[in-house]
C-alpha cells in the first residue's frame, strides 16, 4: 500500500479525496486544521493529527515520523485566517510570510510547496485520485443556456481568464453582459452571495482555471454547497471550465439544479 500525507482543509475536498484514494488501496496520514477540517475526515483516513495554524512547523516532523514521501493539499483555509493572531504565534509561518514578494495564492502555496520540497517531501497533484470528478464540455443540466445566456457565459469566460491570470481569483458573476462582481479574498460563496444581492436574480457565475494552473493547489472547485448557493441567491447558471474544474458531489448538485431550473454547464 503507498503511503500519502494529507493536508486537508476545510470542505467536502479532503473527504472525497480520502474515499477516492482508498479505493485505489493508498493508506492516508491526514494533517487536519482545526477550525477548518470537517471531524468527519477521520472516517476516511488510516491516522489523523489535528494542528492549529500556529504548529505548522509540527506537519513536517508528522509526516517525517510517518516515514511520509508524497503529500497531497486538499480543501481551503479560511482566508481570513491569514490576518488573523494565529499567524504571529507560528514562527516559521510569520516568516515565511513576511518573505514572500505577496500574498497571492499562487505565491503563498508556492512557498509551502518549496517548504515541503525542502523536507524531501513531493507535493502531488490535488487530482490525483479524482480524474472522474472533472466534468468534459457539455450542458450537465437539464437546462441549457440560451442565447443571452450564452452571451453572459463567453463574456464571463473572458473576464475570469484575465482576473485568473493576474491571481486575484478565478470566479465572477455577469448578468447581461455586465460585471456584477468579480471574486478575491472572500472565496466563491460570498461571491455569490455577493452578486445575488447586487443583481438580485438571473445572473451567471463563471470559474475557471489560471493559464498556467499548478495542480498541485489551487485548483477550482464547485460542489453540492456552491449549487445551493446559487439556488438561494437566484443565480440563472454556472459555468466551469471543462476537464479542470473538480466538481464534488456532482449528481446530487445536477438533481437539485434540475429540480430549481438552475443550468450547469461545463465549456
Amino acid at each position: 500500500m503507498e503511503k500519502i500525507g494529507l493536508i486537508a482543509g476545510n470542505r467536502r475536498f479532503p473527504i472525497l479525496f480520502s474515499e477516492a484514494a482508498k479505493k485505489k488501496g493508498a493508506h492516508l496520514v491526514a494533517v487536519a486544521i482545526k477550525g477548518d477540517t470537517s471531524p468527519g475526515l477521520k472516517k476516511y483516513v488510516d491516522k489523523i493529527y489535528w494542528l492549529g495554524l500556529s504548529e505548522f512547523s509540527r506537519l513536517f516532523e508528522i509526516f517525517r515520523q510517518e516515514g511520509i514521501t508524497k503529500v497531497v493539499m486538499a480543501g481551503q483555509i479560511s482566508p481570513q485566517r491569514l490576518f488573523s493572531k494565529e499567524i504571529t504565534k507560528s514562527g516559521e509561518l510569520k516568516e515565511m510570510l513576511a518573505a514572500v514578494k505577496d500574498k497571492k495564492a499562487d505565491t503563498i502555496f508556492g512557498a509551502i510547496a518549496e517548504k515541503l520540497n525542502n523536507a524531501g517531501l513531493q507535493l502531488l497533484d490535488s487530482t490525483t485520485f479524482l480524474e472522474d470528478l472533472l466534468p468534459g464540455k457539455g450542458t450537465l443540466s437539464k437546462r441549457e443556456p440560451d442565447f443571452a445566456g450564452w452571451e453572459d457565459i463567453y463574456f464571463g469566460l473572458e473576464l475570469a481568464k484575465e482576473i485568473a491570470f493576474l491571481d486575484i481569483g478565478q470566479t465572477v458573476a455577469v448578468k447581461d453582459k455586465a460585471i456584477v462582481a468579480i471574486e478575491a479574498l472572500e472565496g466563491t460563496d460570498n461571491l455569490i452571495k455577493r452578486a445575488g444581492k447586487l443583481s438580485r436574480e438571473g445572473f451567471t457565475i463563471v470559474k475557471v482555471s489560471k493559464p498556467k494552473q499548478d495542480l498541485r493547489f489551487d485548483i477550482p472547485v464547485v460542489g453540492l454547497n456552491t449549487v445551493k448557493n446559487l439556488i438561494q441567491a437566484k443565480a440563472r447558471c454556472l459555468a466551469i471550465e471543462s476537464g479542470k474544474t473538480l466538481f464534488l458531489d456532482q449528481q446530487q448538485a445536477v438533481r437539485l439544479a434540475d429540480r430549481k431550473g438552475l443550468g450547469l454547464v461545463a465549456v
